[in-house]
């Protein structure tokens, strides 16, 4: 799953630094990326993991780190294959 979203995050966040180089709890925000790239990032999530994120979940809290990601795919009960 982390190493899907950190793709994403590649992909989508328009981060000044290597995504690689981010702990799982480092803030997304202040590494740089933006509101409109953190709607990006949703986006591709969504295509990522085949889900489409509740009203509820639509908060800058929700994309603030790559643990946070995580957590709500969690509860979204994502279906992840064992080397996800």
């Amino acid at each position: 799953m982390e190493e899907r979203i950190r793709s994403v995050l590649v992909a989508f966040a328009r981060l000044p630094i290597e995504v690689d180089k981010l702990g799982r709890d480092d803030d997304l925000y202040r590494a740089g990326m933006t509101s409109h790239a953190s709607v990006n990032v949703m986006l591709g999530l969504e295509d990522a993991f085949d889900i489409e994120f509740p009203d509820e979940y639509l908060r800058k809290g929700t994309f603030e780190s790559i643990s946070t990601i995580m957590a709500v795919l969690g509860q979204l009960e994502v279906e992840v294959p064992a080397h996800g």
